[in-house]
């Protein structure tokens, strides 16, 4: 998205109010809100993100496919935050929810006293002080309403559809498609932590959505409903990530591999930050792709701890001999993926994935088919969405009773092949890559996305 022009008094408006980032600290919150610090700052309004040192510290070296002009703009604060544990996670588990990191969630309700005193501090030196804060920090920031110059909007890091039909399910309402259990997806103790953010809620000034019309307008106007957002204003300003993607002096390996392989030829695999596979599980997987026969790049990661700078990263086993079997036809990433770069590359066809809302973003405005293989949260909703709905991709594992059960090398090379080879996939990936040209137009000037963005620049600084 470009920059709002404005004329001198606005320019003068703009610079007086001081806009608020608070992420819940988990790398697909964070990350998002990271790339809307930098698209809001580029109106000319000064932007402040802040969390515990930690999280700052992640949400900084892993800003991917960000300009360092636009980040250098970032005023970071470190808010005061105890010391929490960071296990490992269990890559064992049948429950795939990454519980490992509930103390680092819990640590953060500790927050309010001093982002409250922040907020205070900087509504003494601005017109107006605009707090723009995940759903899973109202808690923390809910003294908000006692500070008569702020006020507070809430950015939800998930699909419209998900965000949908959990508050239908909360307010005992019948949804208009079935969707998979909320209870399945998460721990008892996020639910939990959900529940202390519902009163504080309340407080919100109105609601941002990184998703567009063009992506989920019937999920929008439900979510526009009188009974779930009274008097409130949104907007749905999505894809928030940048279109254009800085180019590299020198690029890591799996770009420059890359470079080297034809046109849509290349599978992507990756299953985000709060994901570990089993020994098993890898095996299947190691398998599966490469009796696919098809080009891939593997990213293989444990997921996160609460503190990813601590402690050693489980390093995952690899069949014998499967990398010297598989070379030249796929690589395995073991660090820090560049994903946005690795989606918009033309050698990249697909992308086997977890359905993240992040990932799912990213991969609909590069216009990337999907094999959806959903984990946890709001990730089977999602694959539902881009399976069924938006037609641009293909499940490699249904939600529900299986969801236990291992999958097999024989599926998941089923799966690839569908996907990258079989004609019912090229419509998919056809399909896909209209609708990743028609999401980025909608970020361009007059666009829907972009029109939603100016109004909300427009609506908090007037």
């Amino acid at each position: 998205m470009g920059i709002l022009l404005l004329n001198q008094n606005d320019d003068e408006a703009a610079r007086e109010v001081a806009v608020v980032m608070v992420p819940f600290p988990a790398q697909g919150h964070l990350n998002q809100l990271m790339q809307l610090s930098c698209l809001v700052s580029n109106y000319g309004l000064q932007v402040h993100y802040i969390g515990s040192s930690v999280h700052i510290r992640q949400a900084r070296v892993r800003a991917n496919g960000l300009n360092p002009q636009d980040l250098s703009k970032i005023l970071f604060h470190d808010i005061p935050t105890p010391s929490f544990e960071s296990p490992s996670p269990n890559p064992d588990s049948s429950n795939k929810f990454p519980g490992q990191l509930q103390p680092a969630w819990d640590a953060s309700l500790s927050q309010r006293q001093p982002v409250s005193e922040f907020l205070r501090e900087i509504a003494k030196k601005s017109k107006r002080v605009v707090v723009i804060h995940d759903p899973l920090m109202a808690f923390v920031v809910q003294d908000v309403v006692s500070i008569p110059n702020a006020e507070s909007y809430v950015y939800n890091c998930v699909s419209a559809l998900y965000k949908a039909s959990f508050i239908y399910d909360r307010m005992g309402k019948r949804f208009p498609l079935e969707v998979p259990p909320f209870e399945t997806c998460v721990s008892e103790e996020i639910i939990s932590f959900a529940a202390l953010q519902q009163e504080p809620s309340k407080y919100r000034a109105g609601d941002l959505y990184n998703t567009s019309r063009l992506i989920e307008g019937p999920f929008l106007d439900l979510l526009a409903d009188k009974d779930i957002v009274g008097d409130r204003k949104s907007w749905a300003i999505g894809p928030i990530i940048p279109p254009d993607i800085p180019s590299r002096e020198n690029p890591p390996k799996c770009l420059q591999w890359l470079d080297q392989q034809e046109p849509n030829s290349v599978i992507y695999v990756s299953f985000g930050t709060t994901t570990s596979l089993s020994d098993e599980e890898i095996k299947e997987l190691a398998l599966g792709l490469e009796q696919s026969r098809q080009k891939f790049i593997w990213v293989l990661r444990d997921a996160d701890k609460a503190d990813i700078f601590t402690g050693e990263e489980r390093r995952a086993v690899l069949p014998q001999g499967f990398e010297e079997r598989v070379e030249g036809v796929g690589i395995v990433v073991r660090d820090w993926a560049p994903q946005p770069e690795i989606l918009c590359h033309p050698a990249t066809g697909g992308f086997m994935s977890h359905c993240g809302w992040n990932s799912c973003m990213e991969s609909l405005m590069m216009g990337v088919a999907i094999a959806a293989w959903p984990m946890h949260s709001d990730q089977p909703r999602n694959a539902l969405l881009i399976s069924e709905i938006l037609k641009v991709g293909i499940v490699v594992r249904e939600w529900g009773s299986a969801s236990g059960e291992m999958v097999k090398a024989s599926s998941i090379e089923n799966a690839v092949k569908r996907l990258m080879e079989s004609e019912e996939g090229e419509e998919i990936r056809k399909r896909a890559e209209k609708l990743g040209a028609a999401i980025r137009l909608t970020t361009e000037e007059g666009g829907d996305s972009r029109l939603a963005l100016d109004s909300f620049i427009a609506h908090i600084s007037r």
